[in-house]
């Protein structure tokens, strides 16, 4: 859960946001144009955001390529492992 400051005629306070990263690990079967194409099509990104992602996958492990609620990530973790990535939602 992350937390946002909220500004609110001049008081400042703390506001709790349920939101999630869907977090894709870097592996060795899939080829760097098969994940783009997945999170163009799951993710809804544009290509060159989703190869951007998929290069920050390769080089660093890992990457958050979504962020949001649980339940609008759920469905596209379920995609995503459907399609073999290694993928988990924090």
């Amino acid at each position: 859960m992350l937390k946002e400051h909220a500004k609110q005629a001049g008081q400042t306070k703390e506001v709790a946001v349920d939101e999630h990263r869907l977090i894709l690990y870097n592996d060795e079967h899939h080829t760097f144009d098969y994940v783009i194409e997945a999170l163009i099509e799951v993710c809804n990104h544009d290509p060159v955001t989703a190869e951007q992602l998929t290069l920050i996958v390769h080089y660093k492990g890992k990457c958050a390529v979504k962020n949001g609620e649980l339940n609008e990530l759920k469905p596209l973790c379920t995609e995503l492992t459907g399609r073999g990535l290694t993928v988990s939602i924090k």
